[in-house]
């Protein structure tokens, strides 16, 4: 009797000791899957994946045409303003090339458009999505009498002083409609030429504003070209006009070269510098 007693009792203990093993394997099977070996816990949260960056829209493919503005002259650098923004414009993730620079010492709106009937001219303007345009100056000041040319050789200061005495806003407004209907006429034939690109015209500044005598005349003139010019842009969803007025006013002696017309390379880098905000 006793024996069976405690062979009753051997059985219990064996089945209590089975149960606790079974039980505690169980355990680190389980602890297994859910952690297995090797596997370190995270501390720290997984880095986000980066975002496509929006402001990314491809290499700005950049043509200039117009004046000696827009080659550059007075620029000791020979980088002028397109160079120069070009430059300001490769920044970050978006980058910019110069396909070519169109620009012709003395153009005026009429050798614009007879430019613009050119295979050559047409062909690379077709390949740029960034086309940048300064004339008007010749048109205004040229036709006025007070420069003898659209090049370097401006009559001095002393000389375009005497000469302005008797010069009125009338002189210099004498060749507004003719020349601002051609503006039109070209900036429009610029975008039929290419009708993706984004057009950017530069406004004119009064290069004589610290001569008294062409103060008023000069600003009202360049206040009126820049008036006219807008008429034209704003007919457009493709094109911008770039001021330049207020860069220059008050600051000629700083951002003019030595022949009085012609920005220096701080006055071109102004210009470039609102090129580039413009475009950006």
């Amino acid at each position: 009797m006793n024996d069976s007693k405690w062979t009753w009792r051997l059985v219990c203990l064996v089945s209590i000791a089975t149960t606790l093993i079974f039980i505690v394997g169980f355990g680190y099977a389980v602890k297994d899957i859910v952690y297995p070996k090797g596997d370190t816990p995270q501390t720290t949260l997984p880095q986000k994946t980066g975002a496509p960056n929006a402001g990314v829209t491809g290499v700005l493919k950049v043509v200039a045409i117009g004046d000696s503005l827009a080659k550059g002259t007075g620029d000791n650098t020979g980088n002028g303003f397109v160079k120069r923004a070009v430059t300001g414009m490769s920044v970050d993730d978006q980058k910019a090339s110069l396909l070519g620079n169109l620009g012709i010492n003395g153009l005026t709106t009429t050798g614009l458009l007879a430019e613009l009937k050119e295979e050559g001219v047409m062909y690379t303007l077709r390949q740029a999505n960034t086309i940048l345009v300064s004339i008007g100056g010749n048109d205004l000041f040229r036709g006025a009498g007070i420069i003898e040319n659209g090049n370097t050789n401006s009559k001095s200061t002393n000389e375009t002083s005497a000469s302005a005495s008797a010069l009125t806003t009338k002189d210099l407004l004498a060749a507004l409609p003719a020349a601002s209907k051609q503006l039109g006429e070209a900036l429009q034939k610029i975008a039929e030429i290419n009708p993706k690109a984004n057009i950017y015209y530069l406004g004119l500044y009064n290069p004589f504003g610290d001569i008294p005598e062409l103060l008023v005349p000069g600003n009202q003139a360049v206040t009126a070209w820049n008036n006219a010019a807008l008429g034209v842009i704003n007919t457009h969803k493709t094109m911008t006009l770039v001021p330049t007025f207020d860069l220059f006013h008050n600051h000629l002696e700083k951002y003019l070269s030595s022949d009085h017309f012609h920005p220096s390379g701080e006055g071109y880098q102004r210009i470039a510098d609102r090129i580039t905000q413009a475009v950006r």
